[in-house]
């Protein structure tokens, strides 16, 4: 299948100008919309790095990641702190285990304008993104999405498809800095159990912000 892909990319690269990189735009375009509306759950490993304004690396991660479309995900931090992040379509919570503090905000402010909405939210999501172009690199096809909000935190986000299966990402925010997410282990539409993306603040932790409701959301 890697054959496949870099044959059939070598081949719109072959046809010239700027006729070759429109179709390689499409091709880039298409990665993204099937990733959003033919995937409804993935999971699998994940290894991330924070790189500085120099280029220095300042913190790695790693973990597990889970969606469930259209509005849920956990972003689970084993190394070297444990963290977990989870979206479960109404709230987003953040807690962190060794400080035993839970912080929430609603979902939709959190999320808005966020590479994240672009894993747990709805097909839609792409309409507060633009397409910035598409790259090949050696077995990686990597598609640019800007904000079209920019006050949004973030300058653009890169996604890396290998055999048109997501493996890469790459977020660039305002500060300069830079975070590399490398995805291995994936399996896509395949049942996760809906316990997964649900949380109760423990009795024992702080509780940051106050949780909205699904009532008040959609009344």
């Amino acid at each position: 299948m890697i054959k496949k892909t870099i044959l059939f990319t070598t081949l719109i690269l072959a046809a010239g100008g700027a006729n070759a990189q429109a179709r390689l735009d499409e091709l880039g375009e298409k990665l993204v919309n099937d990733f959003l509306t033919n995937i409804t759950t993935l999971e699998g490993q994940f290894e991330q790095s924070l790189i500085d304004a120099q280029g220095a690396i300042v913190e790695t991660n790693s973990g597990t990641l889970e969606i469930s479309r259209p509005t849920r995900f956990r972003w689970s931090y084993a190394e070297p702190y444990e963290q977990w992040l989870i979206a479960d379509g109404v709230n987003i919570w953040s807690y962190d285990l060794d400080l035993e503090q839970v912080t929430v905000k609603p979902q939709a402010e959190a999320l808005a304008n966020t590479p994240a909405l672009l894993l747990g939210g709805s097909e839609d999501a792409l309409e507060q993104f633009d397409f910035g172009g598409t790259t090949v690199e050696t077995v990686t096809t990597w598609v640019r999405l800007e904000p079209k909000d920019k006050d949004s935190g973030f300058n653009r986000v890169e996604l890396g498809f290998i055999d048109s299966e997501l493996r890469r990402m790459v977020f660039f925010d305002n500060l300069e800095q830079t975070t590399l997410v490398a995805l291995h282990d994936v399996k896509v539409n395949e049942p996760i159990d809906s316990a997964r993306f649900e949380f109760t603040v423990p009795d024992d932790v702080d509780l940051v912000g106050t949780p909205a409701t699904a009532a008040i959301l959609d009344p």
